[in-house]
């Protein structure tokens, strides 16, 4: 009933859009090993069909992520990473991120379906399995 009716909320800003662009320029600025850079653009890559998919990528998806999700993979991590007072991110941040990262860039296959699997699901296995990649 207060999200769908009538009434006004006292909206108060916690910081000015300055302070946020700031925000947005720190974490960018944090280092990523490049090793982390790999070991995300791996994971983005076993999302899609082919030679380089997770297992579970073959069994359920028909379209994985796209180059992008590797590059929100590593800012995720290195949000993450600011967001706990860590210099640089870390695999497990990676990790962390990728639920949200990855959900909506998968589309999932028949089987998948038939098989009551869901994206989250999926990820939560492909997750399982980088834990040998690193």
């Amino acid at each position: 009933m207060r999200t769908t009716g009538n009434t006004e909320e006292d909206v108060r800003s916690v910081i000015t859009a300055e302070e946020l662009i700031e925000l947005q320029g720190l974490v960018r600025r944090i280092p990523a090993p490049p090793s982390l850079v790999s070991f995300a653009v791996q994971m983005a890559r076993s999302t899609r069909p082919g030679d380089e998919a997770a297992a579970v990528t073959g069994k359920y998806v028909s379209w994985g992520a796209g180059p992008r999700a590797s590059q929100y993979l590593v800012l995720g991590a290195k949000a993450l990473a600011a967001s706990r007072g860590a210099a640089i991110p870390s695999y497990d941040d990676v990790r962390a991120v990728a639920p949200a990262v990855l959900a909506h860039r998968l589309v999932l296959n028949f089987e998948a379906e038939a098989d009551g699997r869901t994206t989250r699901n999926v990820i939560a296995e492909l997750l399982e399995e980088s834990q040998g990649w690193t």
